[in-house]
């Protein structure tokens, strides 16, 4: 009987996607058993790589290339994955805000912004999906998801009536937030956020304290946007009347899944991929059994 390999690898930050290392593994291997059975399971949490990991399993799918907004103004080439068959759209966040995107030296938690992820949004719901997924990592962004908030029409307004600036620093200068008819855009559109994360929004193990110095940000930096999330936390709550910033995995991805439009849609969480998989929505494998 031949041996069997199961190579099952997540992403190396930064270095290669799931996919790539899972072939890299296999070659490596199969130079010294040339005869083995290898079974390939490429994983992911949610952040970067995560869409290719959801294209292995969905080969039906289709990538559709969009232009957006990156962390800071420059445009970047994101990718989706819009799945015909299901009528479902996959994101995922890092495509348009992911760390990856910037050099160190460009890294700074006080001007990046989510605000790609908006446009991925908008233009995933051109597609007219009956479930929309989005997964929430390794972005280089510490906003709460305003920025995403302000691409898909919400306005986050300064004592003045004007429009904030896009960037973390900006946060606390958010006196009032209009919604418009913003929901309307997810009228019958199930939203499904992948994360592996439970940290709270604010505190020591929140998203600023917890995942803010990877991102670029210095002790004094943190300081000034954990003041700015915690007024954006009041000025969302007093919004939408829901006190979500102690919701485990609120403080995921920069405070991203706090962003209370997608509890408002009827959103909700999947820890990883474990239970999408179990359940065989993008194939017959569970990335983390």
């Amino acid at each position: 009987m031949n041996m069997k390999f199961v190579i099952a690898p997540d992403s190396f930050k930064e270095s290669m996607d799931a996919n790539t290392a899972a072939k890299s593994i296999q070659k490596g291997l199969k130079s010294v058993f040339p005869d083995t059975i290898f079974k390939l399971f490429p994983m992911a949490d949610g952040g970067e790589g995560t869409l290719k990991a959801v294209h292995h399993y969905s080969p039906d799918g289709n990538i559709i290339k969009v232009r957006v907004q990156g962390p800071l103004d420059s445009m970047v080439l994101a990718e989706m994955l819009y799945i015909p068959s299901k009528a479902e759209v996959f994101i995922e966040m890092a495509e348009a805000s992911g760390i990856m995107l910037l050099n160190r030296e460009d890294r700074n938690p006080l001007y990046t912004s989510t605000y790609g992820v908006g446009e991925l949004v908008k233009q995933a719901l051109t597609y007219h999906p009956k479930k929309l997924v989005i997964g929430i990592g390794g972005s280089v962004t510490n906003d709460g998801g305003a920025g995403f908030l302000q691409a898909i029409g919400i306005d986050l307004l300064d004592t003045n009536g004007k429009s904030i600036d896009k960037g973390g620093k900006n946060l606390d200068l958010i006196h009032s937030i209009q919604e418009k008819n913003t929901f309307e855009l997810f009228r019958n559109v199930e939203v499904v956020v992948l994360s592996d994360v439970r940290n709270p929004l604010l505190g020591k193990d929140g998203a600023t304290y917890t995942y803010g110095a990877q991102k670029g940000g210095t002790k004094n930096v943190l300081d000034i946007l954990e003041k700015g999330m915690e007024n954006y936390a009041n000025m969302m709550e007093k919004t939408f009347n829901r006190n979500c910033r102690n919701l485990p995995g609120s403080g995921a991805a920069g405070g991203e899944y706090f962003c209370g439009i997608l509890r408002r849609t009827g959103a909700y969480s999947q820890r990883n991929l474990t239970h999408c998989f179990k359940n065989r929505r993008y194939g017959n494998t569970c990335l983390y059994p």
